[in-house]
């Protein structure tokens, strides 16, 4: 079996768990038991559908585009009137 076949076959023995909780729920009255079944049953019917989104997405992420950054110096002028970290501005004193 394919793993969508396989993940349709889950999807009906939970909607038929999910079937047979809301007739326990029914003959038994909402007792806190037979709520926390049927809340479990909704969470797997839930994880299942994202399973099943999981598997139907690109297989591989996308990996980001690489940025070239060339060796070549920077211009000097793009540092002046700058502050060097930690010793303020050149041409000044600390307070």
């Amino acid at each position: 079996m394919s793993v969508p076949d396989d993940l349709t076959s889950v999807q009906h023995t939970l909607d038929e768990l999910l079937r047979s909780v809301a007739r326990l729920e029914h003959q038994l009255g909402g007792a806190l038991e037979i709520r926390r079944v049927r809340t479990d049953a909704d969470h797997l019917r839930e994880s299942v559908a994202l399973l099943r989104e999981a598997t139907q997405s690109p297989a591989a992420p996308q990996r980001p585009a690489l940025v070239t950054i060339s060796d070549t110096p920077y211009d000097i002028s793009l540092w002046t009137d700058s502050d060097d970290e930690g010793l303020g501005v050149r041409d000044r004193h600390a307070p």
